[in-house]
């Protein structure tokens, strides 16, 4: 069967791999559509030292049920639609033994630290195959994205008497963006693209500011009444805006901090104790936040069109990915039809 492979030093393959064979208690996906994400536009940069060299990237599906193993329970039948749980727990570590498995220190995603789902078929376990209503495949391929936006909000702990900043726009920014309107949350967007900014504002955000051209301390100081926002979700994954969360949060505010920087981040450590704040990591997702995302999504008023910014064939994967590297942001989601 065909699969994408990439490799850290910008090159990117069809290669011809044997159909896996569905075990007992697995499901047999036959992929449809499967999202390409930062973490795979950096492994194709020579950027990702978490990812396998080779790897088949691929975490985010939209896929079918093919075949059931004979000890999948009955709710899982050949035809449906599903998503999938692309990481893994080893259910021995302190993060596995207190119930947060999303943050296993031994989790291998999906595409990254293991070979993932670019490529028409995949077996999974049955406990990691996610149905997904009556969302189709395509839009199935933007459950994962989101619902690592979606967990930051319940890491921040967000309620509907919150100020909510969220700093980046992508795909992972706009999931908490979402996830804080609907909690009831006033949200403030922040990024550097205009466009960016007009559909944050579309997926729900009443206030936007463009970190680049903008005052964003003053800015902020006027929307919030001189307090700060309640709450501050960083995924972008650079120092100036890992800084900038910690100068603007309210005193006792929440900083959540998705993104990986790059490089080393200097703080004035006073902040954290005048302000005394709360400043949590966020990772992954868990299966509540799956199923949070499928029932925003089954309402039918996410603009997934406009987030999805180019759909094309595994052929056309190399051409794509180096367009993508000369112009990082201008893409939300780039999905690769297997069909």
């Amino acid at each position: 069967m065909k699969a994408i492979q990439i490799s850290h030093s910008q090159e990117l393959n069809i290669v011809d791999i044997e159909k896996p064979q569905c075990g007992a208690n697995e499901v047999l996906l036959k992929l449809q559509y499967v999202g390409f994400c930062g973490s795979d536009i950096n492994t194709f940069m020579g950027r990702n030292t978490m990812a396998l060299n080779p790897v088949i990237p691929g975490h985010e599906i939209g896929a079918v049920i093919e075949e059931v193993g004979a000890d999948v329970p009955a709710n899982l039948t050949k035809g449906m639609v599903v998503t999938c749980n692309p990481y893994t727990n080893c259910n021995n570590c302190a993060s596995c033994r207190n119930g947060r498995v999303n943050a296993c220190q031994h989790n291998e995603t999906l595409g990254v630290q293991r070979n993932g789902a670019m490529k028409e078929y995949i077996a999974v376990p049955w406990e990691k195959v996610i149905p997904a209503g009556n969302l189709d495949a395509k839009t199935c391929a933007l459950i994962e994205p989101m619902s690592v936006g979606f967990h930051a909000v319940s890491r921040g702990q967000v309620t509907d008497i919150d100020v909510v900043l969220v700093i980046g726009c992508g795909m992972v920014g706009m999931g908490a963006i979402v996830r804080s309107v609907t909690r009831g949350a006033v949200v403030i967007a922040a990024d550097i693209d205009d466009d960016k900014l007009a559909l944050a504002r579309q997926m729900g955000a009443t206030y936007t500011i463009n970190s680049k051209t903008d005052d964003v301390h003053a800015r902020l100081s006027e929307m919030t009444g001189g307090f700060g926002p309640d709450v501050i979700i960083e995924a972008v994954g650079s120092p100036f805006t890992y800084q900038m969360a910690v100068n603007e949060v309210s005193f006792t505010g929440r900083v959540v901090c998705i993104g990986y920087a790059k490089a080393d981040v200097t703080f004035t450590t006073k902040l954290f104790v005048q302000k005394e704040l709360d400043i949590r990591g966020s990772r992954n997702a868990t299966p509540s936040d799956f199923r949070a995302v499928i029932k925003y999504l089954e309402r039918g008023t996410c603009p997934t069109e406009t987030l999805i910014t180019k759909v094309i064939k595994p052929e056309a994967a190399l051409d794509t990915m180096k367009w993508w590297s000369e112009n990082p942001g201008k893409v939300f989601r780039i999905l690769v039809d297997f069909n």
